[in-house]
C-alpha cells in the first residue's frame, strides 16, 4: 500500500468521523486510552460500521471472541440500551492481564450484568458453551480465525451474523506470498483461507467493508449446510498454531 493511498485513507477516515455523533462519552474515552496504549479495541471508524449493523439485526444474544479490556462488549451493550432491546453478551478472553482490565471496566460501566466474561482458551471454551447465537463478533488473533470458525458456525442461529474483524492485516491480504515478513506469512495464509471459504460457503453470504483493518459480515442463513460443506473444505485441517500466530494480536489496535 503506498503512502499517498494511506493518506488518503486517513484523510477519508478523519472525514467520516467527524460526521458522528459519538465520542465524549467516559465509554468512548475508555476506548482512546486503549488505543492510546496500543490495546487491540476495536477502531473508531469499525464502530460504525458495528453499531449500524447492531441497529439492522437487533441480536439479542451476542458471543464476541476477544475481549481485551471489554471496550467492544460495552460498546455493543450501551448500543443495545440506547436502541431499546434486550441484549445478553458472552465475551472470551485468555490474556490475564486484560481480563483483569475488563473486569474492573465491567465492573464500572455493566452494573446490570449484561455481559458474561469467560476466562481461558477459546478453543477450549467455544467446545463447552451452547448456543444458539445471534451474532458472533471475531476480534481475536487473526491466524486463529480460521481454528474457530467451524464451532462458531455451529453456534449461530438459522440467519445469525459473524462479523470478523482485521481481515485486511494493514494490506498483507493484497499482497503476494513473497512480499509478506516471514514472521507474518502464516497469518496471512491462514487469513486468506479464512476469506476464500467464507465468500463462496454454502448457506452463507459475505462481504468485506474496507474500514478500519476491514471488517467481514457473514449472514449464516443455514448453519447446516455451512458446516457440511465447511468441513470439506477444511480437508486437510490447517496446521498446528504457532508462535507467530499466537501473538499476532499485539498488532491488531483496532
Amino acid at each position: 500500500m503506498s503512502i499517498s493511498d494511506t493518506y488518503g485513507q486517513e484523510r477519508l477516515s478523519v472525514f467520516l468521523l467527524s460526521l458522528e455523533n459519538g465520542g465524549g462519552s467516559e465509554l468512548s474515552a475508555l476506548g482512546d486510552q486503549a488505543r492510546e496504549q496500543g490495546i487491540p479495541v476495536i477502531r473508531r471508524e469499525s464502530e460504525v460500521f458495528l453499531k449500524f449493523l447492531l441497529s439492522l439485526k437487533k441480536p439479542e444474544k451476542i458471543l464476541e471472541i476477544g475481549c481485551a479490556v471489554g471496550y467492544s462488549a460495552l460498546l455493543m451493550r450501551e448500543h443495545g440500551l440506547l436502541g431499546g432491546h434486550k441484549m445478553e453478551i458472552t465475551t472470551i478472553e485468555r490474556n490475564p492481564e486484560m481480563i483483569a482490565k475488563a473486569r474492573q471496566n465491567l465492573r464500572r460501566f455493566d452494573p446490570d450484568q449484561r455481559i458474561t466474561l469467560l476466562e481461558g482458551d477459546a478453543q477450549d471454551i467455544l467446545g463447552q458453551i451452547t448456543g444458539p447465537f445471534d451474532m458472533v463478533f471475531m476480534d481475536a488473533a487473526k491466524g486463529q480465525y480460521i481454528h474457530f470458525l467451524p464451532r462458531v458456525v455451529q453456534l449461530l442461529s438459522p440467519g445469525g451474523l459473524l462479523l470478523s474483524d482485521n481481515v485486511l492485516q494493514e494490506g498483507d491480504i493484497l499482497e503476494s506470498h513473497y512480499a509478506v515478513e516471514r514472521r507474518n506469512r502464516t497469518i496471512y495464509h491462514r487469513m486468506r483461507q479464512y476469506l476464500r471459504i467464507l465468500h463462496c460457503l454454502d448457506g452463507t453470504q459475505s462481504v468485506v467493508v474496507p474500514l478500519g483493518d476491514g471488517m467481514m459480515a457473514t449472514i449464516v442463513q443455514d448453519p447446516q449446510a455451512a458446516l457440511l460443506d465447511l468441513q470439506e473444505r477444511l480437508q486437510p485441517l490447517p496446521e498446528a498454531p504457532s508462535e507467530d500466530v499466537l501473538t499476532d494480536r499485539q498488532g491488531a489496535a483496532q
